[in-house]
């Protein structure tokens, strides 16, 4: 598939999956208060003054709070690693993104993140296997796979994303609770039978559907940095092959945090999840879809 036609596929497929997301934050909220009072409209209104509410406290945390959970350290000018800071450096006048901010984590096994709600306010992370392991054309690549979501926004999406699943798993425990209240709702009424059953299974539901589709937008936003910064770089193979580098280790970062593990390039637990269950896409498909660039 041609690279551009790559990115494009991936934008649209992002935002079909953030739309249906929403729409399912809208459904938990009315499902809740449907079950409770009858009413599905005031859910739909609560869900969004509270997942909107939610997410904004998330947005405004400070990047310094994921850069400690994962004892990184700040490099603060070219004088303390040269390469690294003149490799992002560049990166971003390609990608025309300010230059992110520049942390080193001390840790044996390769891998890399950025975070940040705004290319003003981003920030990169590697660790020193990275700077190890990879020779210069395979650390450019990844740095321009983090460079790419700093410049497609994805750190901030991945913000939003979590906060929705913590504003549905609060939503579906309240929807619990009133349900071992009792409803003074719609329950006799038997024409609504139906959608009262779908309302608790939803409710019930809410959780484990909200964070596969967490997952699977985490996993498209991992394509879609791939497939820019393969046009950054002008060079698929290389991070092709620091992929393949990066997954032949089998050690964990043990500095990485487990609320932050989507972030990295790739899994820095080293799990075994697949599917839908996992934070990544297989490598094997990454890495097929780069060699195919």
């Amino acid at each position: 598939m041609h690279l551009y036609q790559q990115i494009s596929r991936n934008k649209r497929k992002t935002i079909f999956i953030v739309a249906g997301f929403v729409f399912f934050v809208l459904a938990v909220g009315a499902a809740i208060t449907y079950l409770y009072f009858g009413d599905y409209i005031s859910g739909m209104i609560l869900a969004t003054l509270f997942g909107g509410g939610y997410t904004l406290i998330m947005l405004l945390s400070s990047t310094n709070v994921v850069m400690k959970m994962n004892h990184a350290k700040e490099i603060r000018s070219s004088n303390d690693h040269a390469y690294l800071w003149n490799t992002v450096d560049s990166l971003s006048l390609v990608a025309q993104i300010p230059q992110p901010r520049i942390f080193i984590i001390r840790d044996e096994s390769p891998n890399a993140f950025a975070t940040g709600t705004s290319p003003k306010k981003a920030a990169v992370a590697v660790t020193t296997g990275l700077l190890d392991q990879l020779n210069r054309e395979e650390l450019e690549g990844v740095i321009a796979h983090e460079i790419a979501h700093v410049r497609n926004y994805d750190v901030r999406l991945a913000t939003i994303a979590v906060a929705l699943v913590s504003a549905i798993a609060i939503l579906s425990d309240i929807g619990a609770r009133s349900m071992m209240y009792g409803s003074r709702g719609r329950r006799d009424n038997k024409q609504n039978g139906l959608i009262l059953i779908l309302s608790i299974v939803l409710i019930l539901l809410s959780p484990l559907i909200a964070t596969l589709i967490r997952l699977a937008i985490s996993r498209n936003r991992e394509f879609l940095a791939d497939a820019t910064a393969a046009e950054l770089t002008r060079n698929p193979y290389a991070l092709a092959n620091a992929l393949k580098k990066i997954t032949n280790s089998h050690t964990p970062v043990k500095e990485a945090s487990s609320t932050s593990a989507s972030l990295y390039f790739a899994d820095p637990l080293k799990k075994k999840a697949a599917g839908l269950f996992s934070t990544h896409p297989q490598p094997g498909e990454r890495i097929k879809r780069l060699e195919a660039m």
